[in-house]
């Protein structure tokens, strides 16, 4: 599962269609509008932004990266793997179905 953070509701759908429709992302969950706190360029910034859950598989991941990267309006855009633990069966089994694997 890949979690990434982009600035408004038309670069997150954009970057979704990507995804699904290159088959590197099954599913992704759109939230938002979010706010964020962060470090950039020596200080404490805000923003408003919109959150994507990408539901993938590890072998998916450098192309998934590469499409987010190419896409994405950051300078560093936040792209973080993480693992699942454990899930439902049958939903792993679409997941893998779906990303043709």
């Amino acid at each position: 599962m890949i979690f990434s953070t982009v600035s408004s509701k038309g670069e997150a759908e954009k970057i979704a269609r990507a995804l699904i429709g290159k088959r590197v992302a099954a599913c992704v969950s759109m939230f938002g509008p979010i706010k964020s706190m962060y470090w950039w360029d020596g200080k404490i910034e805000e923003s408003e932004e919109y959150l994507l859950i990408i539901k993938t598989t590890r072998s998916k991941y450098g192309e998934l990266e590469g499409i987010i990267s190419k896409i994405h309006s950051y300078q560093v855009p936040e792209i973080l793997a993480i693992p699942i633990v454990s899930a439902l069966k049958e939903y792993i089994e679409w997941l893998r179905e779906e990303l043709e694997e």
